[in-house]
């Protein structure tokens, strides 16, 4: 079981794209636990070290933090991604991206902190298991 206790996200874990890295699968796995999109590759997945939105060169150049940023945002990877997290995990980082620009990153990680915490427990859950990984509640079907 993977009950790695962090209970709240920064804005350290909040990647390039949106996504909240706090509540990957991979980053609250005890053993051999991602550090997040900002974080070394260190035990990340192969997928994870070379994607090509933590890898792209505007990013690594330091010109900006977040994709909207960005003169080619939305690009193609950023659409995929959005699909992928919209349709499997109900995850919008289009939603996330335009949250982080219009209100801040302060404002976002104050309503991601409220907006993922299990409401058996009140511990973070994990966006891609259907229930807490601290009390096993179901808290999506």
């Amino acid at each position: 079981m993977m009950t790695r206790k962090l209970t709240k996200t920064n804005s350290t874990l909040i990647a390039p794209c949106g996504l909240n890295c706090r509540l990957c699968r991979a980053y609250v796995r005890n053993k051999k636990a991602c550090p997040g999109c900002r974080g070394g590759d260190s035990f990340k997945s192969k997928t994870c070290a070379t994607c090509p939105i933590k890898n792209c060169g505007k990013l690594i150049e330091g010109s900006f933090k977040y994709c909207f940023s960005c003169d080619e945002f939305p690009c193609a990877q950023v659409n995929h991604l959005e699909k992928r997290y919209k349709s499997n995990y109900g995850v919008s980082v289009l939603d996330n991206l335009m949250a982080i620009q219009k209100n801040g990153i302060s404002s976002f990680v104050r309503n991601e902190n409220k907006k993922w915490l299990c409401l058996k427990c009140g511990d973070m859950i994990c966006m891609h298991k259907a229930q807490c990984i601290s009390c096993g509640h179901i808290w999506r079907e």
